[in-house]
């Protein structure tokens, strides 16, 4: 494509790091895409996603024909898709409305198949450089932080895990800390970060801001570096609490693969579970329990109904804590106060 005006493709979520006026010619050698590569493409069908997560935080309806920039990258979604970092030249999925475009291997029956794009190439900068998110990450720690971090994991999508960590986060600033609210895992998408930014924390992120568009299929040392980049940078700007929350289920391969791991479960001083019910709860905490992990309390849909509280406390022994109770500043002050001890007996 000659002369491309780059600024009149649609450009998603997960590129809002990203300077477009660097954007300067295409690649059309498809064979050595990586994840994080801006691809160029043209909507053929419309699909699922009927509209774009633009940078500026609005959705934008899509039409066939639209020029879009979307990171390739894979997904991992049971709501959804599960889809793999590979371009088709012909023709590939748009995996996420945030920004995510690669090859869908399965999708959950209740939902339309994707949208499709053409690729047209892979955007370079003048020099002919293709571009990457992970060029436009924050910069890499030298230390590790030592900020306390409360971590939100729950049972699958929908269990009410956003929610749990933007009610705590709220919480904690009202109770006074200078709060940072972080998402660790998971695809690029603004609907949580938005709601984190709605808060009030003083400091908002996800891996995103650590160079990747998605940490499906990515490596657990670079899962973990992005999650040391997030608290680093939280503390440098004087956060003393970080609430982060660890996309999809306990099950899911990249979160399970941090909860097995010492050393990467090291950066989280303690728990909030979120679950549906009473039985989720059991499962849940016996899962946690066989790393060594137990939840401070629970949370989630769970919550909602007095009768399956009841329950989930009698079946697991673990409080179970509302939206309500989360929002408040007397209980979030609690928690952050058990959390500092935590932090205190792993630093021991």
């Amino acid at each position: 494509m000659k002369n491309c005006n780059f600024k009149t493709a649609k450009w998603c979520f997960a590129t809002r790091r990203i300077d477009q006026n660097l954007a300067g010619g295409l690649c059309h050698d498809f064979s050595q895409t990586k994840p994080g590569d801006l691809i160029l493409g043209r909507v053929t069908s419309i699909g699922n996603h009927r509209r774009i997560q633009l940078p500026e935080g609005r959705p934008s309806t899509l039409y066939p024909g639209d020029l879009v920039v979307l990171p390739c990258g894979a997904r991992y979604a049971p709501d959804q898709f599960e889809g793999f970092a590979e371009i088709d030249e012909q023709c590939s999925d748009m995996l996420a409305g945030g920004g995510c475009i690669g090859r869908m291997v399965q999708r959950n029956e209740r939902i339309k198949p994707p949208t499709r794009i053409q690729p047209l190439g892979r955007i370079t900068s003048k020099d002919g450089t293709v571009l990457n998110t992970r060029d436009f990450a924050l910069a890499k720690p030298i230390t590790t932080s030592q900020i306390p971090v409360i971590c939100v994991v729950g049972t699958s999508m929908n269990s009410g895990k956003t929610t749990a960590t933007a009610a705590l986060a709220h919480g904690l600033t009202k109770a006074g800390w200078q709060a940072a609210v972080l998402k660790g895992t998971g695809t690029g998408a603004f609907g949580d970060y938005n709601a984190y930014t709605d808060t009030g924390a003083s400091y908002v992120a996800d891996f995103t801001d650590a160079g990747m568009v998605t940490t499906y299929k990515e490596p657990l040392h670079r899962i973990v570096e992005g999650i040391d980049t997030l608290l680093s940078e939280a503390e440098t700007r004087d956060c003393n609490i970080a609430v982060m929350e660890l996309a999809d289920g306990i099950f899911q391969q990249e979160t399970a693969a941090i909860l097995a791991t010492p050393s990467a479960r090291s950066r989280f001083s303690k728990y909030l579970f979120a679950c549906s019910d009473a039985v989720a709860a059991a499962g849940g905490v016996a899962e946690l329990e066989r790393n060594g992990i137990r939840p401070i309390a629970l949370t989630g849909m769970l919550s909602c109904s007095p009768m399956t509280v009841n329950e989930a406390q009698i079946a697991t022994g673990v409080q179970v804590l509302t939206k309500g109770q989360l929002l408040d500043p007397a209980y979030a002050n609690t928690l952050a106060a058990r959390t500092l001890m935590g932090r205190s007996a792993l630093a021991a």
